[in-house]
């Protein structure tokens, strides 16, 4: 099975594909580092770089006519920008421009007809329209024009051996028949959940603002005195509730909310939703479990934490790498979905 992954990012999606053993043979994203990252890590793949709006479907259609003489099955994953259907995201109904960029999937879709199609976002996407003409609904009504069969549902990362409570949107459909929900892996009476301790013991010990001299990806953000003050009055699974008053917020005084600011990852537990902020210890729980580490977690920590293999390689700033792994997908969620896709068709070949 051979992939083109739109709204690729860093690479997520596709390098959970190619675990499955899928060929990744073209990316597509605007973000000038993601581009960087992918490019790196997908040296096979054929990359267009810009706005999806401005990119023929020719161009992309010459590519896989190339890259596909032998008429392998196509799937195609199309995880669109999150952020404006997000619960975070307070404007999410306003003139997001980002709202319609999966309307621009539909044309790509009509000349390619891939065979399978991937879809993940944040489990709010389908709701955002549930009354009116949106892009979900548009979505839905030209796989029902193009005799696709799809399964949605919501996936819980945890649930697929991710060392991380990460739930998304998934819709998964198929020209080749019927499709369903990929089986679970992990959770009760199946594999136990992956934990932060699975991923990221073995990392050298790092200061706040240090980098390892044998991985430059292993590089923790600098920390205010406050916040290692803070940092160092944090157990392990703690926050705030842990500290002396004198070193709580103001505005965090009479507020029970939001705990995880600030907080320490547990050991024994899958990490919380890594975010684009989660080199920043003040802006989840990214401090790291070690309480000898009074640290946020480094690049290449949320890196294993979203499951990219150890040597995957990211470019940009600090602040843009961390953005890149937030936004990815998971690649072990991912690499469920390219085995749950192989055996479809497999069974498809078998049947036929």
């Amino acid at each position: 099975m051979i992939v083109m992954d739109f709204f690729s990012g860093c690479g997520g999606a596709s390098q959970g594909l190619r675990q499955a053993g899928c060929d990744i043979v073209l990316g597509l994203d605007f973000d000038k580092d993601a581009a960087a990252s992918y490019r790196a890590n997908f040296p096979e793949a054929a990359f267009f770089e810009g706005d999806i709006r401005e990119i023929p479907e020719e161009d992309v259609s010459a590519v896989i006519r190339e890259r596909n003489p032998d008429n392998q099955p196509l799937l195609m994953a199309a995880c669109a920008p999150c952020q404006p259907f997000s619960s975070q995201n307070k404007f999410k109904y306003g003139e997001d421009a980002r709202r319609t960029l999966l309307d621009e999937t539909h044309r790509f879709i009509h000349r390619l007809l891939p065979d399978y199609i991937l879809i993940e976002n944040v489990p709010g996407i389908q709701k955002v329209d549930e009354n009116a003409e949106g892009p979900y609904r548009r979505f839905i009504s030209l796989l029902t024009d193009l005799n696709y069969q799809y399964k949605a549902f919501i996936a819980r990362s945890e649930d697929y051996g991710v060392p991380q409570k990460r739930k998304r949107f998934v819709l998964l459909a198929s020209r080749l028949g019927e499709i369903s929900e990929p089986l679970k892996t992990h959770g009760d009476g199946l594999e136990p959940y992956a934990t932060v301790r699975d991923y990221i013991e073995g990392y050298s010990k790092l200061e706040a603002g240090s980098t390892c001299a044998l991985d430059k990806l292993h590089v923790s953000a600098e920390m205010k005195e406050i916040n290692l003050t803070r940092i160092m009055h944090t157990p392990e699974g703690g926050d705030r509730r842990d500290w002396p008053e004198h070193l709580v917020n103001k505005c965090h005084k009479n507020y029970k909310g939001h705990t995880d600011t600030y907080g320490r990852m547990s050991w024994h537990l899958p990490a919380p939703t890594l975010t684009t902020k989660c080199h920043s210890y003040s802006n989840g729980r990214f401090g790291h479990p070690d309480i000898k580490q009074n640290r946020a977690i480094s690049i290449r920590e949320a890196s294993r934490l979203q499951t990219f293999p150890d040597n995957y390689v990211f470019h940009g700033s600090l602040g843009s790498m961390a953005r890149q792994i937030g936004n990815a997908v998971p690649c072990r969620l991912a690499e469920s979905f390219g085995i749950s896709a192989n055996l479809h068709y497999q069974n498809y070949l078998d049947m036929d």
